[in-house]
């Protein structure tokens, strides 16, 4: 099951036979259960962590008890509060497994140490960081200048998996709407699809 996690990794950089089992030495397997927790707000965020199988989600909950998603991971992403995980401040966001999940998880000392005694990996976790970077920031800009519908629409058209494995009221509060408003624009969109098949 490894072998995901080397996968990952080569796509972004190259590892010897040697540098893989260096690797290896520093992660350690994790199962998680559907609904448990990975992390809870408040605490520490003690690893870094790669799913090999499974979905997984971070999120918080404000004062009316409302959850509010912020990242989804499935196979070949990693999850963590990132600021909690480095800073070793009390965690923002609650972390937990939307199906049975299995992780491969680095400790904050063994990241540290990894980056030492395997340095292609000290350039693999830049790589890593600076395509979050990326990432969030062009989902703030999606935020702020996409319709509701085009943010669903661009959310289906980059990641087809989340629609299909994720609860559709988990999804609305990833986009940042109401429930009924995806259901409402899923239902448009069938409509504008049988409107079009049915002109030509």
């Amino acid at each position: 099951m490894i072998e995901i996690l080397f996968n990952h990794i080569e796509k972004k950089v190259n590892l010897s036979p040697l540098d893989k089992e260096k690797i290896t030495a520093f992660f350690i397997k994790k199962r998680l259960r559907k609904k448990q927790y990975l992390l809870q707000d408040g605490d520490i965020c003690k690893y870094l962590s790669f799913v090999a199988k499974g979905l997984i989600r971070t999120y918080n909950v404000d004062e009316k008890g409302d959850e509010h998603m912020s990242v989804f991971g499935w196979e070949g992403w990693w999850i963590s509060d990132f600021n909690s995980f480095l800073s070793k401040e009390p965690a923002l966001f609650n972390i937990d497994a939307i199906e049975d999940t299995e992780l491969y998880m680095i400790s904050r000392s063994d990241y540290d140490e990894i980056t030492i005694q395997v340095p292609i990996m000290d350039r693999y976790f830049r790589i890593l960081f600076q395509n979050s970077l990326v990432t969030k920031e062009r989902r703030l800009m999606s935020s702020i200048t996409h319709t509701a519908e085009q943010k669903y629409v661009q959310l289906l058209e980059s990641n087809p998996e989340m629609i299909s494995r994720i609860p559709q009221n988990m999804v609305a509060s990833y986009l940042g709407i109401a429930p009924e408003t995806l259901s409402r624009i899923k239902r448009n969109l069938a409509y504008k699809k049988d409107e079009s098949g049915a002109k030509l």
